[in-house]
């Protein structure tokens, strides 16, 4: 079976600082290339639901956790490529076991340096390139980081403004079933005003009729009351479902690049 560890033992002393450069050299390439690739995942994902959030009813809770997920997923990212250059020293022999390696390899990405281990002095040269990994990949999250802030930013914006105009939508609402409530008591009174006027003079069987043609009369105002409200209601669930949709898109970012 292949061992690179037994490869690298071979190379002579002196050839070992140059092969351990190049070794970190390769792993930076990689590593950079996988970082941008996982910025660039996050950041359509972002894009996307933020999109999806512009449109319907106002999330704002959806919308702060969105930006926490942006940034847990990049904090995931330089774990797993603190892992990468654990897996890459454990295999080339110059870290024994898996917890020193991924404390060294923590360490040395983070610039804090290389804490209570070392490696052998043949292959320390690999240190400074973890190093300079952690310090691209840092600067290109923080970089992407900034973006992301602002693309919240607004998206909260926008939300609270479509809150608001929710807020006031079910404002106007609780107004317009008061109103209907009120026309509906009105001409009940006014009904029964008429009917007390109809009842002198009225025989039994006559005022009977009169109490009969008053309760349907108040059935149907009801009904009509009802039947009002609901088709309010309906209209309103209708005009929050589409609060968003004639506002998207408003990032300018978003529209600089259609």
């Amino acid at each position: 079976m292949f061992d690179l560890s037994t490869l690298l033992e071979k190379i002579p002393d002196e050839y070992k600082p140059m092969a351990a450069l190049g070794i970190g050299s390769l792993m930076l390439v990689g590593l950079a290339l996988f970082h941008g690739a996982g910025l660039h995942i996050i950041s359509i994902q972002q894009k996307r639901r933020q999109r999806q959030l512009r449109l319907g009813r106002p999330r704002l809770a959806a919308g702060a956790l969105l930006f926490g997920w942006s940034v847990f997923l990049m904090l995931a990212l330089h774990v797993v490529e603190i892992m990468m250059w654990a897996f890459v020293i454990i295999h080339t022999g110059f870290v024994k076991h898996a917890y020193d390696a991924i404390y060294y390899c923590a360490n040395a990405y983070t610039t804090l340096g290389m804490g209570s281990l070392d490696i052998d002095r043949n292959w320390r040269n690999i240190s400074p390139i973890i190093a300079i990994s952690g310090l691209f990949t840092f600067a290109w999250t923080t970089s992407a980081l900034v973006d992301v802030v602002a693309s919240n930013g607004r998206l909260l914006e926008q939300l609270e403004d479509e809150r608001e105009r929710e807020m006031e939508m079910r404002f106007t609402l609780r107004k317009e079933e008061w109103a209907a409530r009120k026309t509906e008591t009105n001409l009940e009174r006014l009904d029964r005003e008429k009917t007390k006027a109809q009842y002198s003079g009225a025989s039994f069987f006559q005022r009977l009729k009169i109490w009969k043609g008053e309760r349907s009369r108040e059935e149907d105002f009801r009904s009509a009351e009802r039947a009002e409200v609901v088709e309010l209601r309906r209209k309103e669930r209708q005009d929050e479902e589409e609060l968003g949709s004639g506002a998207a898109p408003t990032d300018p970012q978003d529209k600089g690049k259609q």
